[in-house]
């Protein structure tokens, strides 16, 4: 069975930066996309930042600049680099894959604290 382990998250500093991680226990090859989603106490969960398995790559507005989303094939890996990091940026991060037009599957969640 395939999944998804995300790690990398911890407590940080504004303006500080983290990396987080999404291991694929399998081949990242099944998936078309990969994404980082999180979600912040009282929010909903949004989409943070994905990337195609051709490599294209789009990032919600908040982030951009400050985020940058990657995968290493060889490594069944996805990257989220995180800089300039801001207290609104604290939230529950989780990795996430589609494949075709219905299989979705999710990381367990790596939490992101940044704070002073």
């Amino acid at each position: 069975q395939v999944q998804l382990v995300e790690s990398g998250g911890g407590l940080v500093q504004p303006g500080g930066s983290l990396r987080l991680s999404c291991a694929v226990s399998g081949s990242i090859a099944m998936f078309n996309t990969m994404g980082w989603y999180r979600q912040a106490p009282g929010k909903q969960r949004e989409l943070v930042a994905a990337i195609t398995s051709g490599g294209s790559t789009n990032y919600v507005n908040s982030v951009k600049g400050r985020f940058t989303i990657s995968r290493d094939n060889a490594k069944n890996t996805v990257y989220l680099q995180m800089n300039s990091l801001k207290p609104e940026d604290t939230a529950v991060y989780y990795c996430n894959g589609r494949a075709g037009l219905s299989y979705v599957l999710w990381g367990q969640g790596t939490q992101v604290t940044v704070s002073s």
